[in-house]
């Protein structure tokens, strides 16, 4: 069973055509509250280069913007979005819309133990090797 995507009941191309007041009123607060306040000339750059990247302009777009709400015109652009270490691709999906973009772009790695004495804790490296 295939569902359409909706967001708050509207779908992707209903955002699209959605003046941006009415789609703020659809976001959580936090989200919202960042919106109403208005973009940063940061923010204002990167929303130039994503509209650049989807009319064909720009090839890559990379980012170290990780508060940057996303909106239903974002859709289909891959980000790159810097994580503290390297640049993240991310690439914007319908569900993505009204999330941060940096919550894609993981900033820590999973700690995963080898074997005692193999990439393991400092402590581990003392077990006898058998």
């Amino acid at each position: 069973m295939s569902s359409k995507f909706a967001y708050r009941g509207y779908t992707l191309s209903q955002l699209l055509e959605m003046p941006m007041d009415e789609f703020i009123k659809l976001l959580p607060s936090r989200q919202r509250r960042a919106l109403l306040r208005g973009f940063s000339e940061e923010k204002k750059k990167l929303l130039e280069k994503i509209r650049e990247l989807k009319s064909g302009k720009r090839s890559i777009v990379r980012t170290h913007i990780r508060d940057m709400v996303v909106l239903p015109e974002m859709v289909g652009a891959t980000i790159h979005v810097y994580n503290g270490k390297e640049f993240i691709p991310v690439a914007v999906t319908e569900e993505m819309v009204g999330h941060y973009i940096g919550e894609f772009a993981l900033t820590c790695k999973k700690v995963e133990h080898g074997e005692p004495g193999l990439r393991a804790t400092r402590s581990s490296m003392y077990v006898p090797l058998k």
